[in-house]
């Protein structure tokens, strides 16, 4: 089946090889192209992209910028701009791209490069700035970061005299004990088969001191023990009902509904949850800590987004400068505030008003600098592809634990070795 699937990738990682070829060449964002805009972005669930946008609008009426909401799934927005991109079509001017996205789009000659002294990168949290960069060219601007948290219920943990979980362990005897005394679900993630299994699979290898590919992604360097470890933990969970089978069917946003309604003990999610949850019922009986781990706090996966600017654009000059006024210190408080998204700039979280009325802040940035980076390559959607697919079917207890994590393995090394 690997082997099928690698084939029918040979006609675009050719076009991906002529990409590249002249990825090094091609100037920078020019001067040129000035008008109305559209900014294509995943679907705002929290409302707060709209009165931003109004900003830009009311202080530049010739160039306003059009909000193109993409799906809420990140592979369903990768799949729309591919779409969109190898058709060379002008729609989309900005592109919000999932900080993996960047190596691939670069490759395919999809996205512009960009001047790297119109940005202050010097300012943005340590890592950050490395999600824009390929081949030591900056191709996007950061706009959001990320880390995955765990989301606890600090009224129920409050209650029964627990600090919230360190550990695989403590999190699994909290959960099963209870999440049946208050009949409540256990502990949920994002585990239908897509690309935030992906992470959550990544996150409990590295929890579990171990890595799945090397930084550039040309090594398969996960180990059978810390792999074999951390699907033992995700399947475990299923058997055992503290993760309940509903769970299964969860992306962000169903895992984010499910702890705001009170039907969860503990929930992995991303800090945008935070803002809806402080809103809801659900408002001062919840807290966040960095993920817990094997042998101690957890490693979570580097996320966010970053602004590009379609090759294929008519309108780059007017792009280029939304996209410096967007990612702005100005901007980048709000983004937080009114959207509460990870920004990335750095002082933002040493902010003592900003913690105040987001105490989170501290963990956050934690986590963030504590994160990996998935690894840089323009063949990561196959690599992902591959890994939600395999842990999908030991969560669904299809395949053992031992024989998914060795085909893994294997499957992984065939798509290296076709795509070097």
């Amino acid at each position: 089946m690997v082997r099928r699937a690698l084939a029918a990738l040979a006609t675009l990682l050719v076009a991906g090889c002529a990409g590249l070829a002249d990825s090094g060449t091609r100037s920078t964002v020019g001067s040129d192209g000035t008008g109305p805009i559209t900014l294509a972005i995943g679907r705002d669930t929290t409302a707060y992209l709209r009165p931003l946008l109004d900003r830009w609008n009311q202080a530049h009426p010739d160039e306003p910028v059009s909000l193109l909401e993409l799906p809420e799934a990140a592979d369903e927005q990768r799949a729309q701009m591919v779409a969109n991109l190898q058709a060379h079509n002008d729609v989309y001017d900005v592109l919000a791209l999932d900080v993996m996205w960047t190596a691939e789009f670069a490759d395919a000659g999809w996205i512009a490069p960009l001047d790297r002294s119109l940005f202050p990168l010097d300012k943005l949290l340590k890592g950050v700035a490395d999600t824009a960069i390929y081949r030591d060219r900056l191709w996007a601007a950061p706009y959001t970061s990320n880390a995955g948290l765990l989301y606890y219920r600090s009224d129920i943990l409050k209650k029964e005299h627990l600090n919230p979980p360190k550990t695989w362990a403590e999190l699994r005897e909290q959960a099963t004990r209870l999440s049946a005394k208050y009949h409540i679900g256990g502990y949920a993630g994002q585990f239908l088969p897509y690309e935030g299994l992906t992470v959550n699979f990544a996150e409990a290898v590295q929890s579990a001191g171990g890595s799945i590919l090397s930084p550039d992604a040309r090594t398969v360097t996960m180990d059978l023990g810390s792999a074999r470890a951390a699907l033992d933990f995700l399947v475990g969970g299923v058997k055992e009902g503290w993760i309940p089978r509903e769970a299964l069917t969860y992306k962000e946003e169903e895992s984010r509904l499910a702890f705001q309604e009170g039907r969860l003990l503990f929930a992995r999610n991303w800090p945008h949850a935070y803002g809806p949850a402080a809103h809801s019922k659900l408002a001062g009986k919840f807290s966040v800590t960095r993920l817990p781990g094997l042998n101690g706090p957890g490693s979570s996966s580097l996320g966010g987004y970053n602004l590009a600017i379609s090759a294929f654009s008519k309108r780059q000059k007017s792009a280029l400068d939304f996209i410096r006024y967007f990612t702005g210190l100005d901007n980048e408080r709000l983004v937080l505030t009114e959207g509460s998204f990870p920004p990335v700039w750095a002082e933002l979280y040493d902010d003592p008003e900003l913690i105040k009325r987001f105490p989170y802040l501290p963990a956050l940035k934690e986590a963030i600098v504590s994160a990996r980076p998935r690894p840089v390559t323009a063949d990561y959607n196959q690599i992902s592809l591959l890994i939600s697919s395999a842990v999908s079917g030991a969560l669904t207890l299809d395949k053992p634990v031992d024989e998914t994590v060795a085909d893994l393995k294997q499957g992984l090394g065939e798509v290296i070795q076709f795509g070097g």
